[in-house]
């Protein structure tokens, strides 16, 4: 029987702490970098306010503006994507801190499963046939949240 050599804690944690910063710089700053560049594009051309008029029905039903419907279609893009268009929008004043609240479980509930489905499902041999049901699920999911959290806040 062989045995690994034992790592120290210091070994351990700066392995970790690499693996993190290489996960944090080329997966998540990206999409949140994209997400800002994307919320600045749509106000320049005006696009954010149309999009904040047009899903302002529905998103009322959630106690929230229109604009914040630009947050859950950039999460079902990406997670990260989603917190950065989320925090673009609060730090400009269009939807408020306890806007950004209700809507960061929904965030997380989405799940990009537009990435996920090639990433994780495709990998482990989900019939594709099942992939719309499983984004619905994720999509319902998130929606039920927000009630949820208009309730509890």
């Amino acid at each position: 029987m062989t045995t690994l050599p034992r790592k120290n804690i210091m070994d351990l944690f700066i392995d970790g702490a690499r693996r993190g910063f290489t996960i944090a710089t080329t997966s998540l700053l990206p999409n949140v970098v994209m997400a800002f560049v994307i919320i600045q594009a749509l106000k320049v051309t005006g696009l954010l306010d149309i999009v904040g008029k047009v899903c302002e029905p529905i998103m009322a039903l959630w106690g929230l503006p229109g604009v914040a419907a630009t947050v859950l279609l950039a999460s079902v893009m990406s997670m990260g994507g989603g917190v950065g268009v989320c925090a673009s929008l609060v730090v400009a004043g269009t939807i408020s801190c306890h806007d950004a609240t209700v809507l960061l479980p929904a965030i997380y509930l989405i799940g990009n499963p537009v990435q996920n489905t090639g990433r994780c499902l495709g990998t482990a041999g989900v019939n594709p046939k099942y992939y719309p049901y499983i984004i619905t699920v994720c999509i319902v999911n998130a929606l039920l949240s927000l009630w949820v959290m208009q309730l509890l806040f």
